[in-house]
Formats: structure tokens, sequence, C-alpha cells
């Protein structure tokens, strides 16, 4: 997830309940491959506790997927992830990501030069949707023709957005279609997923290989434990998770590498659940500087 899913919150994860897989933030390999490319780079950057970390990447440029991905089997990642999903409006009218429904042979081409870079050292993998304006399995069908070690499905299309609940029946029937192509593409599914007991009784139901939680990380940081602790974390625990996070942003992003209003997102996270939340949360959003909300939430805390 953009501006989420990045090395601190990652290693914040890994020490309270760690998934089997790790996935970047989106990285845009036309950004990656230019003069820009140092603003870029940092969204992949990653330390051990993350592993296996798989790095998502987007654009248009075969030549790009083809240069990034050898680069990303040399940096050290598990896998690669292709978004063929994000439905942003500025990224779909460009062409890109869940675009590519509509044009098939550039997302062809941008799978194979994807492989020829990988040249099979690690998995590929692409995240999807159901569609753009209606479900189209053909997409499904033809991706799945491109020999991909995993096929990860949002199970809403592009028009939907986030505005009806996930078709989960919908994601069963990629996967039965995965069967009758008599293939090993692991089918993944995604979509309103907040709990890991939830997650794992969709699979069984519709037969997936995995599951794939985004957002619902936003309502339980401990989604991927087999029992939360978090609904009876106290005040105090909350904003020591807080602070663990804001730490450790301070010390990774040096140099105003990052906004700290970043942190804001996360903060609606941690400091939420308890009486006055919503006035320490305001005070929280206001601060400037990681400095600042260290300040803050040392006062909170005494």
């Amino acid at each position: 997830m953009d501006d989420v899913t990045d090395t601190v919150f990652r290693r914040v994860i890994a020490e309270l309940a760690k998934p089997d897989l790790f996935f970047t933030e989106f990285v845009n390999v036309d950004g990656l491959q230019s003069p820009g490319r140092e603003t870029v780079i940092k969204r992949l950057r990653f330390s051990a506790t993350e592993q296996p970390l798989i790095a998502q990447i987007w654009g248009l440029r075969p030549e790009n997927f083809y240069k990034t991905a050898k680069e990303l089997v040399d940096m050290g990642f598990s896998g690669v992830d292709l978004n063929f999903g994000c439905p942003e409006k500025a990224v779909v009218k460009n062409g890109a990501c869940i675009a590519l429904v509509n044009n098939r042979e550039l997302a062809g081409e941008i799978i194979a030069s994807t492989k020829a870079g990988i040249a099979g050292r690690i998995p590929l993998s692409v995240k999807t949707r159901l569609g753009f304006n209606e479900i189209d399995f053909t997409w499904h069908k033809f991706l799945l023709e491109q020999g991909l070690d995993m096929l990860t499905v949002h199970g809403r299309t592009r028009k939907e957005l986030s505005k009806v609940p996930a078709h989960w029946d919908e994601i069963g029937k990629v996967r039965q279609l995965r069967d009758d192509m008599n293939l090993k593409t692991l089918i993944v599914g995604n979509g309103d997923v907040v709990s890991r007991e939830q997650g794992e009784r969709l699979a069984k139901k519709y037969k997936l290989d995995g599951i794939m939680i985004g957002r619902g990380v936003f309502s339980d940081p401990f989604v991927f434990a087999p029992v939360s602790p978090w609904s009876d974390y106290s005040k105090e625990q909350r904003i020591a998770l807080y602070t663990k996070q804001v730490k450790l942003f301070k010390e990774t992003w040096k140099e105003n590498e990052r906004s700290v209003h970043v942190l804001n997102k996360f903060c609606k996270v941690y400091i939420n659940g308890y009486d006055g939340a919503k006035d320490d949360r305001e005070k929280l959003m206001r601060a400037g500087s990681a400095e600042e909300l260290l300040t803050i939430l040392s006062d909170l805390l005494s």
C-alpha cells in the first residue's frame, strides 16, 4: 500500500505478528530507471527482519521492467509482483495497472520482460482485480496463460473501487479456472479481510492457496496473529507502540526523505480505542516533525 507498507511499518508488524510474505509499496519502474531514481529507490529499502519480501512494481515501459527485475534479484528480494490492479484515477488515465485489462498486448510484453530480467531466479506474481467496468474472466485466463507463479485477485472491479463488498465467490471462480486449465499458479484472494481466522476460513471455503491482507492492518496491527490481543491493549500500550514506530521513522527517514505527515495514517491505527483518543489524535496530527511527535507522545504517557 502506497505510503503505508514501507520498511518502518513492516519492521513494526514483523515484531508484532509477522505474515508469511511481505510486499513493498508499489514502485514505478519508469521512475526508477530515470534521472528521478533517487526519489523512487527509497521505496525499496528493507531490513533482514522483513524477509521474505516481495517487491511490487508498476509502470508502462517493458524495457524498464526488465532492468528493474534484474536489479531486484541482485538486491535480495524474494520475489517480484506486478501491480495490475491499482484503480487510482491518474494511474488508469496513463494506461497502467488495472488499465492493462484493456491493453493485453502491453500486459504480455511487461510480463515477458520481467520474466527475462528475473531469469528464473525468483518467483513472479501479478496482483489484479476482477475486471475493469465488469467482471471479466478472460483477463484472468490471459494472465494464467503467462506462466505466473502466483496470481492475487482483489474481489472488485476497477469501477467498484472499494465501494462494495468484495466478491469472494468470483475469486473462487478464478481458482476454478486455474484448476480447469491444469496449472500450478497459486491463487490468492484479497478484499475486506480483517482477521487471520476470517482469512483462513475464506481460503478453505474457496480452496485458495493464500490470503492477502491490506487495509485490515489498519484496524488491527496484530491481524496476522492466530489470536489478536489488540482489543485488550491499554491506552499506554497503544501510545508506546506508536512511539516505537515514530522512533523507527526518525531513524530511517533522515534529511526529510519522507514527510512526517505520512505518520498520520498510523496515528489513526494506534491512537484509538480509549477515552480521549480523538483529542490525542488531533494533537499528534498537527505535529510538524518526528521530534515534536515524540514529545507529545511522551507527555501523553506521563
